[in-house]
């Protein structure tokens, strides 16, 4: 059975750990391998160039609109082929992400945790609440 009581705040912490990992994964692309080194790499794999751009901006507005709690089932909806990208550059690597490369485990399960977050919704403390026709933002 789903508690009903604290299923908002479970759909809460999900909605915040996976921003904050969307957030991490632009800004590594940002400030340790660099946009242009991401575009090299995304060569490497015989994907367009300028597809590292739109992966990045994806990842850092889509994280922070998740975050925020901005209709987040539907952004974490939009995100979940990046995920799924990612799980097909991981998977020739093996199972676990530790391995030179990265394995394919870790994408694998945040996009199952992507679908989790859509499925459930924004949750407590989502500014969605506020934007909502005559909804006031509820805390409890």
């Amino acid at each position: 059975m789903i508690d009903i009581r604290t299923a908002p705040y479970a759909a809460f912490v999900l909605r915040v750990a996976l921003g904050v990992m969307f957030i991490a994964h632009a800004l590594l692309k940002y400030s340790v391998f660099t946009l242009p080194g991401t575009v090299k790499f995304f060569e490497s794999l015989g994907l367009p160039g300028p597809l590292a751009y739109v992966t990045f901006f994806a990842e850092l507005v889509g994280g922070a609109l998740i975050l925020a709690g901005v209709h987040a089932r539907y952004v974490a909806a939009a995100l979940i082929p990046v995920l799924l990208g990612a799980t097909w550059v991981h998977a020739g690597n093996g199972w676990l992400f530790t391995v030179a490369n990265g394995g394919w485990e870790y994408p694998a399960f945040l996009s199952a945790a992507a679908l989790v977050q859509v499925l459930l919704g924004d949750g407590r403390f989502a500014l969605s609440k506020l934007f909502a026709r005559g909804a006031t933002l509820r805390t409890a």
